[in-house]
């Protein structure tokens, strides 16, 4: 059934997005307009799409033709997320190295409480393969839907209607407040990870052709932390100083 009634989202879920990538097919794009349109939240962004939502996907849609309508379509996870102050992975394959890893109702509340500085993004994997390690690391968390141990296939608009319902919950029992600084985006993370390892290379610290799970690390080490902007530019400044090079006359 259609729902006409004018949309009562709460303020924070205004500032979520959802974004589905390589999806392989448009019922699933239209499926998962349906499920966010149902929780209030309308921002969906597609990256590399194998194709652009089509009469299928809008009948799937069933009245949330809006939120297909608005959905953007990007090349790159990075250009999906990068406005972001945070981005939270859906994934249920284990990782040997990946950001911190959240339960879906950690998360909800975890995703509710930094709306407050910024959009942010719940990110979720094509049908058959999931995220790839990368994407999983452009993101800040990891979040997985517990299921059955016999049994965990999602159809990946279920996994959506399923987080989008916990962001819903976990929206009406917050009141998240402005903080007084700005939060880092991911793309100021993206830019704080480039200059860790050109100056780890340029130290001789990392060796370029055996990168090894160096920037795995970092990238895990920094998703436990709610970085702000200003503490970005530290950092990178300081990478920068560094690198200078140094007077070594010491002549008076």
């Amino acid at each position: 059934m259609q729902n006409t009634v004018q949309s009562d989202s709460f303020g924070p879920l205004t500032h979520m997005r959802v974004v589905l990538v390589r999806t392989t097919l448009t019922r699933n794009i239209g499926s998962t307009a349906r499920a966010m349109k149902t929780m209030g939240i309308e921002d969906l962004v597609l990256v590399a799409p194998r194709e652009r939502p089509d009469a299928e996907a809008f009948a799937l849609a069933s009245g949330a033709d809006d939120v297909l309508e608005r959905a953007r379509i990007v090349d790159t996870l990075p250009e999906a997320i990068g406005d972001c102050v945070s981005a939270f992975a859906l994934s249920a394959r284990e990782r040997e190295w990946g950001p911190q890893r959240l339960s879906v109702r950690e998360a909800a509340q975890a995703a509710i409480e930094r709306t407050a500085q910024g959009p942010v993004a719940l990110v979720f994997g094509n049908e058959a393969s999931g995220l790839s390690n990368d994407e999983l690391l452009t993101c800040q968390t990891h979040v997985r839907i517990d299921t059955d141990p016999a049994y965990g296939s999602l159809n990946v608009a279920q996994a959506v209607q399923i987080v989008v319902y916990e962001m819903r919950q976990a929206a009406g029992m917050s009141s998240p407040q402005a903080p007084a600084e700005r939060a880092a985006t991911v793309d100021d993370l993206e830019g704080l990870y480039a200059a860790l390892e050109q100056a780890a290379a340029r130290s001789g610290f990392l060796d370029p052709s055996q990168p090894g799970k160096l920037e795995a690390r970092w990238r895990r080490m920094f998703s436990r932390v709610r970085l702000e902007r200003e503490e970005v530019n530290i950092l990178r400044g300081l990478l920068r100083a560094l690198q200078k090079p140094r007077n070594s006359d010491h002549s008076l």
